[in-house]
């Protein structure tokens, strides 16, 4: 059985984070649903360099499902249209509630999981000033730091090894190094 994985994403969200994240985890076997969290319902998000993505479903279709894992892309201000959704935040909090797996990169481990209560102490951001000062310990020097039921990364140039640790707390050790290798990672 497959795992099932959601991607939400906004308006100037990080594509290369978003991709990585998505296409990775579909090469683990992972049924992977992107939902926009655009509160008109719009599923075509323009991400911080300008790709348009369209996602799958709205987050409003998204909640009441049950999912393997929520991973959460950066870029600002996307981060910041992610914790500004309601119907997100609740999702968050019923994973963190059942214990199940979420993670998050570049900004929005500090914008979204800190700021709502989510992330504990530890966890790794995008190394700017003013966001790692909203997280409670940051964790230095790591691109991706794993707490429990909960993956942080630091930015566009760590997805690649954030998208493979999620798929190796989704799948195990061996299922990752075997998509690892096949993606010459």
């Amino acid at each position: 059985m497959s795992k099932r994985v959601l991607v939400p994403i906004a308006d100037d969200s990080e594509e290369i984070e978003t991709t990585c994240i998505t296409d990775t985890l579909v090469r683990f076997g992972a049924e992977v649903v992107v939902a926009s969290v655009k509160p008109d319902g719009e599923l075509v998000c323009k991400m911080s360099r300008g790709i348009k993505v369209m996602a799958d479903i709205t987050i409003d279709e998204a909640t009441g499902q049950t999912w393997d894992l929520v991973a959460l892309p950066g870029g600002m201000p996307g981060a910041e249209h992610l914790r500004d959704s309601a119907p997100l935040i609740s999702i968050l909090e019923k994973q963190k509630e059942a214990g199940k797996l979420y993670g998050a990169i570049c900004a929005a481990p500090a914008v979204v999981l800190a700021s709502k209560g989510l992330l504990g102490d530890g966890g790794t951001c995008y190394p700017a000033p003013g966001l790692r000062e909203k997280m409670s310990s940051p964790v230095d020097g790591e691109d991706v730091v794993v707490q429990g039921n909960v993956v942080t990364s630091q930015g566009p140039g760590t997805a690649l090894k954030f998208a493979l640790k999620l798929g190796e707390q989704l799948y195990g050790e061996a299922k990752a190094k075997e998509i690892a290798d096949e993606m010459l990672a």
